[in-house]
């Protein structure tokens, strides 16, 4: 303690573990992200993938938000992406969690089963159940 003068202020630094709770009431309300689980990006990737092969497609990205999470799959490097697979869990009960937008923004497709839903990406994509 030597040098320390009575306006020296102490600060009080704690680590939180990813195990721990929440330090603060204010940390608990801050929502998770919703995420892609990895039945659903093998999904998605196996579509993906298939048209890569096929020349259609060259690029994606994924962005992981606070209401949805959206696979974006580009044909070349562009501003906007061909198509835009979402998934919105609060409409879950609703329409359906799944979407297939278009480069306009139209809403080609949206349903509950993710699978049945991008066959409208890959018609020859058979479903198993």
């Amino acid at each position: 303690m030597q040098g320390r003068t009575p306006n020296d202020r102490t600060v009080n630094l704690s680590l939180v573990h990813a195990g721990d709770g929440p330090a603060s009431p204010a940390q608990a309300k801050i929502p998770a992200i919703v995420a892609f689980d990895r039945k659903e990006l093998q999904l998605i990737l196996s579509v993906y993938g298939r048209k890569v092969g096929q020349g259609e497609w060259r690029d994606y990205a994924m962005d992981f938000l606070r209401e949805r999470a959206v696979f974006s799959v580009y044909a070349r490097v562009s501003e906007r992406p061909l198509y835009i697979i979402e998934k919105t869990p609060r409409l879950r009960n609703r329409q359906g969690q799944y979407a297939v937008t278009n480069q306009q923004g139209r809403i080609l497709k949206r349903g509950h089963d993710l699978a049945l839903v991008l066959r409208l990406l890959d018609p020859q994509l058979a479903v198993v159940g």
